[in-house]
């Protein structure tokens, strides 16, 4: 299906490539207004890329002609898009601010969703006002949540982006088995006022339910048989939290409708509620529900999520691209390269497709990143003269919670716009007004003027927002979301499900009983054998 219009993109591209994105601006005055998109206080600018009428046009026949609509409204609608895990796929229905029904199959899922929202605010609330204490009765003064993946990215990731909002108690977060997390938290917490979530659908992933069990002695050692109730739990495994100790009225629980990296909405979001407060979690979720409704009633041309979609197809695709790059200009955001490296890579890093066929294209490139302007100093050298070309997708406020410190933002927004020109235009050697001329081995004259030109017409988008608040960031998550989606649905993969996890969860298994021993696994392969051995020794030496 579609696979004419893969040829027609093709075949334009290699046609039109040659048209610098220079040459592009100075043909297209109104560049600028025809290639960015608006949605109340928040615009993506894609016009510093090469698309242009015709390939945008083919483009989005490419997403008509894969059903993107159909698949749209289909996720929006309870289908089970999942198919691999017979599943649909509504964290949608987390943030549904409307009165409308939402069906998995043939149930309206909105009262238990609503229900769950509010149990958790007054959990929060509870928290944050001390109502909910510690077994001595004094108020709680940090909160840790233990997940992995999805149950910790997310909340992680927005919990640091709305700092400027937080008013409870301090919120950590450990996610790594590796003891070196945990125990350098704990050494600097006070047992007497610290409480932790355990955040674990199954309450079985061993990263977790190893750390969960490092903190339960740690508290155990501090205060005794009260420790338990310094523990709450969102998983859906009653009967292992009860057996961890958890009472009941601290256990929330939710749907299989939502995948762990989409969850962040819902209870796996208590640690961010807990920082913010409700209300401002009600706003994040209004955000994302703001961004919900765009998606499905724009039509595709003026649609964020599906432009910034077949943006991605273009360079990834069509212009051979294998990476893309997030660079936030905001600090707050520095998590966020790696939350929509997770969103990304475990949605769409897949090869085969929904109905069991290979797919024909290569899906999810390689998403990296790092946060503005510290990026600059370490990886732009690349970006602006290696020899592969890497998408750079820009973010950046327009204003900054820093109110006393404007010198500080007027920099940083004039760093995150130098760097989109510079990646477009490039310099030349008629540019350079000075010639670099160096002494050579034999003291020869050597001109490497070269070294200082740029090749430019490298592509980058930019999403530019008032000021990163919690209904900002909703919207911004449930675009990429959607985008991740929209680049899904063309390729005919499921974004929904992650099957490429459970090898190494499995090989892990077999290998834990065998760390420190010399002889036992003879049936593995020489590398592996050798390891172990190594292990051995220098634990034993």
């Amino acid at each position: 299906m579609g696979g004419d219009i893969w040829l027609r993109l093709a075949e334009y591209y290699k046609r039109t490539k040659a048209t610098s994105l220079v040459e592009r601006f100075d043909r297209e005055p109104a560049r600028f207004e025809d290639f960015s998109i608006t949605l109340d206080d928040m615009l993506l600018d894609y016009s510093k890329t090469s698309l242009d009428e015709t390939s945008r046009e083919l483009l989005l026949e490419l997403a008509q002609t894969t059903g993107i609509e159909s698949k749209r409204d289909a996720m929006f609608k309870g289908a089970q898009v999942n198919l691999t895990e017979g599943r649909a796929a509504l964290h949608t229905a987390l943030r549904n601010r409307g009165d409308d029904p939402v069906f998995a199959g043939t149930v309206d899922v909105m009262p238990t969703v609503n229900a769950t929202l509010k149990r958790m605010a007054e959990f929060a609330e509870d928290i944050r006002s001390g109502k909910i204490s510690a077994y001595n009765g004094t108020a709680f003064t940090d909160v840790v949540n233990i997940g992995i993946g999805g149950s910790d990215l997310g909340p992680a990731m927005a919990t640091l982006a709305l700092s400027p909002y937080h008013d409870g108690p301090r919120v950590h977060f450990v996610s790594n088995v590796d003891g070196a997390e945990i125990s350098e938290l704990l050494d600097n917490l006070d047992p007497r006022r610290t409480f932790f979530i355990i955040a674990s659908k199954t309450f079985t992933t061993i990263e977790t339910m190893t750390n969960a069990a490092t903190a339960k002695r740690w508290m155990t050692a501090a205060i005794g048989e009260s420790a338990t109730e310094h523990f709450a739990a969102v998983s859906t495994a009653f009967e292992k939290t009860a057996d961890f100790g958890i009472s009941p009225d601290k256990v929330i629980g939710f749907e299989d409708w939502v995948g762990g990296r989409y969850s962040v909405w819902g209870p796996i979001g208590l640690s961010l509620m807990i920082a913010i407060g409700s209300q401002r979690f009600n706003e994040f979720l209004e955000g994302g529900h703001e961004m919900d409704q765009h998606f499905r009633t724009t039509p595709l041309r003026d649609n964020m999520p599906v432009m910034l979609g077949l943006i991605g197809i273009w360079h990834n695709n069509i212009c051979g691209y294998e990476s893309r790059a997030i660079l936030p200009y905001d600090q707050r955001l520095a998590r966020l390269p790696a939350y929509l490296q997770q969103l990304d890579m475990e949605s769409n890093g897949k090869s085969g497709k929904v109905d069991g066929e290979h797919v024909n294209q290569h899906t999810g490139p390689i998403v990296w990143g790092e946060p503005g302007t510290n990026g600059q100093h370490a990886f732009y050298q690349f970006l602006h003269q290696g020899s592969r070309i890497v998408p750079c997708e820009f973010l950046v406020a327009a204003q900054s919670h820093e109110e006393k410190l404007q010198q500080h933002h007027q920099l940083l927004l004039a760093s995150c716009l130098a760097q989109s020109e510079a990646l477009m235009r490039g310099r030349c050697p008629d540019d350079i007004p000075e010639k670099l001329i160096v002494k050579g081995p034999s003291n020869e004259e050597l001109d490497l003027t070269a070294h200082k030109v740029f090749p430019g017409n490298r592509p980058s988008t930019t999403l530019i927002y008032r000021k990163l608040t919690p209904r900002t960031l909703g919207r911004i998550i449930a675009l990429y979301e959607h985008r991740v989606f929209v680049e899904g649905a063309i390729w005919g993969i499921n974004s929904f499900d992650q099957w490429g996890v459970e090898l190494g969860k499995e090989l892990a298994a077999t290998l834990l009983p065998l760390i420190g021993k010399e002889t036992g696994f003879e049936d593995k392969d020489s590398s592996t054998q050798g390891l172990l051995k190594t292990i051995a020794r220098l634990r034993r030496d």
